[in-house]
């Protein structure tokens, strides 16, 4: 009865030991898989065989192409989908927004719900996909210098922001990065 229980308690130190990382792999995993968005918050990231998940694990399956959906919102109020897009910027500050283009000269502001994660500094020129909620919004001129602000913009450009704009708007609980 002894050994049986030997066997047992040695298998199971076995197959708890290779499913353990080393810590060569914690380090890259903490690395690759949390970021930092304040003093000590950690932003978790789902990442699987096929990309690297924010926010709610999603797929791109039946994405629209971001100029689809801004065609949609010329035409409609608000429009809940998942859509893709190359990301042409992000908010420096945090990573608390991007742009995406639409391959015509428009862009897309996505900002994520409930501030509930943030972006990596380095992702604009990446395809990526999410799911959310696409809008139109007029943005007033402070919004719009602060987002300006976190841009890295020069004191002189933010300073001919002198009217409101109508923007397209995404507000994202999910965004998978494709490449």
């Amino acid at each position: 009865m002894e050994k049986i229980f030997v066997f047992f308690f040695g298998i199971s130190l076995l197959l708890i030991g290779c499913s353990q990382p080393t810590s060569e792999q914690q380090a890259e995993a903490t690395t690759d898989n949390h970021e930092v968005k304040d003093e000590g918050e950690v932003n978790e990231l789902a990442q699987s065989v096929d990309g690297v998940h924010y926010g709610d694990k999603i797929s791109e399956k039946n994405a629209m192409p971001a100029a689809e959906l801004i065609y949609n919102l010329n035409k409609m109020d608000s429009v809940q989908t998942v859509v893709k897009g190359k990301v042409t910027n992000v908010c420096k500050v945090k990573g608390c927004w991007i742009t995406v283009e639409d391959g015509k000269g428009n862009e897309l502001f996505v900002k994520f719900k409930d501030y509930g994660f943030f972006m990596p500094f380095d992702i604009a020129g990446k395809t990526v996909a999410m799911e959310g909620y696409g809008f139109k919004e007029i943005t007033g001129v402070d919004e719009l210098r602060h987002y300006a602000e976190d841009e890295g913009k020069s004191k002189e450009e933010i300073e001919k922001i002198t009217e409101p704009e109508e923007e397209f708007k995404f507000l994202a609980h999910g965004v998978k990065i494709l490449n």
